[in-house]
């Protein structure tokens, strides 16, 4: 009889227990975190085509590209107060290809969250094309299904919390899944197994393949898209990966900076330093196709001018944004990543400012964004058929075990039958 080599049996044991351990891991975080997991997917699923299907539900919207200046922001401002007398100018959103989105709003309740009237504008001519009145805390279809995305649709602050770390508990099932689906043993078998989807088998067998085959399949895009959502959500990490990915610089938040309110109606109206700043962000990006910026607010004197240009309509990692005070025009040193230029940027930089492409795909173009798509709607398949693995296996051992239970109950039965007839 062959004697075994004590260092190999103690290191398989120590195999045994990690696989143990791994897989216990796996099957109980994935339950824990189930819901989450399947909210989080189906709603990225969803938003990742949210500017395609809002240009195809709104086609009016839809305004052709022209070779000259769009409307500044002081003729948009003028067409809002002249519609809406009451109100003030307060944010505008313009993509390449698409209606200017100008937010009106009561001088008194301004703010992102406190409603208003949208207008749709022609770039160009200046036609109002639609006019949305939303009261405080309404929301459109995209607005329910990105709130769903990041809290939960619940209080924010705890919705936040439980998104975050519920992605930051998925990465880690992801990874303990891998380990799992990695065969011991590399046969044609086990090969068959983890790369294919046997279509005719029984559900059983189906569901199994479904979660291991498509998990694997998914996963390098799963991790991409889960690790970029962390990156927005715990600061440890967003700062973390920064530091490591820049060879240990400081990552720089972003600033609020505040006007000279002592020079408040000594050089500029609100509406002139907002033209005049807008005009010197589109001089030294004469290619823009698009831009973000918010209009001064003449009841908060120390409130600055921002301004977020677009060079290219279809990413976001090249924008670049730019502060300036609203009464004297200077322009704020800011230091966060997103006020340097793409080209200019550290590895770090370009890796933070590519962080919304990744997580939703663009970064490949359309394609990527496909992709972005069938990974979402696997993550969120993969809580459902995990579940219903383990419910089969939980469950079925337990009605074996009370079937064998029973046929023993008869079988002592019948022996005593057999031996008192009567």
């Amino acid at each position: 009889m062959p004697i075994k080599d004590p260092s190999v049996v103690k290191s398989r044991d120590k195999s045994s227990v990690f696989r143990k351990v791994n897989n216990w891991l796996h099957l109980w975080l994935g339950l824990i975190s189930g819901i989450i997991v399947f909210i989080v997917c189906i709603t990225g699923c969803i938003w990742v085509f949210n500017e395609e299907i809002t240009a195809l539900l709104e086609p009016e919207a839809n305004i052709k590209y022209q070779n000259k200046p769009v409307l500044s922001p002081a003729q948009l401002s003028s067409i809002g107060t002249r519609l809406f007398p009451g109100q003030v100018a307060s944010y505008a959103y313009y993509r390449q290809d698409r209606a200017i989105e100008l937010t009106l709003q009561n001088p008194a309740e301004r703010g992102r969250r406190a409603g208003g009237t949208l207008l749709k504008i022609n770039p160009y001519t200046g036609e109002v094309i639609s006019t949305t009145v939303r009261k405080k805390g309404d929301v459109d279809f995209f607005r329910f299904i990105i709130n769903g995305h990041r809290f939960l649709w619940l209080p924010y602050e705890a919705g936040r919390l439980i998104v975050n770390y519920g992605t930051l508990v998925f990465v880690v099932i992801l990874i303990t899944g891998l380990i799992w689906w990695y065969p011991q043993k590399w046969t044609k078998s086990t090969r068959e197994k983890s790369f294919k989807i046997k279509w005719g088998a029984s559900f059983k067998r189906l569901n199994l393949d479904l979660h291991n085959v498509l998990g694997f399949y998914s996963l390098l895009f799963l991790l991409a898209i889960a690790l970029t959502g962390v990156v927005w959500g715990i600061e440890w990490f967003s700062k973390g990966l920064y530091w490591a990915t820049s060879g240990g610089d400081k990552l720089a938040e972003f600033e609020r900076f505040e006007s000279d309110s002592l020079q408040a109606n000594r050089h500029y109206t609100p509406t002139q330093a907002m033209d005049i700043a807008w005009k010197k962000v589109m001089t030294r990006h004469p290619g823009s196709t698009g831009f973000f910026y918010s209009f001064p607010d003449s009841s908060r004197k120390k409130a600055s001018i921002d301004i977020t240009v677009y060079p290219d309509k279809t990413q976001l990692y090249s924008r670049q944004g730019y502060s300036f005070d609203q009464h004297t025009l200077k322009e704020f040193n800011r230091k966060d990543v997103y006020s340097i230029s793409y080209e200019n940027a550290s590895f770090g930089g370009k890796l933070r400012k590519m962080n919304y492409d990744i997580h939703v795909g663009s970064i490949l173009g359309f394609p990527g964004k496909v992709l972005a798509f069938l990974a979402s709607l696997i993550g969120a398949s993969l809580p459902v058929t995990g579940f219903l693995v383990w419910y089969g296996r939980k469950f079925k051992k337990k009605a074996k075990r009370g079937e064998h239970k029973k046929g023993t109950s008869v079988q002592k039965a019948e022996q005593g039958l057999a031996m008192n007839p009567s």
